[in-house]
């Protein structure tokens, strides 16, 4: 059985799917770009702002599941710019310790939605 998880302290989704669905004691979030959830407004100020507003966003979500990022397993990082990756991934290795870090690709893409630079979605585990 799934279970939807929806929270306002994420961006509320803008199309057909949920911010996250629990399946049993596995979490699968929606990819999540980097909206600002009280105004609506996109982040873009810099690379490292606009992951900093992603993983709090992500971070939402988990909360909302009763997760943190100790739980998750994998996540999968669309960017646009390959040569952001490092910037990023300062960003990124904040929310995680050698310990815990997830499996994870990163994938340089052409467009992502509404234009932005970074889009991640995760996997977590109860």
């Amino acid at each position: 059985m799934k279970k939807i998880i929806f929270t306002d302290k994420a961006p509320a989704p803008i199309g057909p799917y949920n911010q996250a669905i629990l399946s049993g004691n596995t979490l699968y979030t929606s990819g999540q770009v980097a909206i600002n959830p009280t105004t609506g407004d996109l982040v873009l100020d810099t690379i490292e702002v606009e992951t900093e507003q992603v993983m709090q966003n992500l971070k939402a979500v988990l909360d909302a599941a009763n997760m943190t990022f100790d739980n998750v397993i994998k996540t999968t990082i669309f960017i646009m710019n390959m040569g952001d990756f490092a910037r990023i991934n300062a960003v990124y290795g904040k929310y995680f310790t050698e310990e815990t870090a997830p499996a994870r690709e990163t994938v340089q893409v052409s467009c992502l939605p509404k234009n932005v630079n970074i889009e991640i979605s995760m996997i977590a585990v109860k």
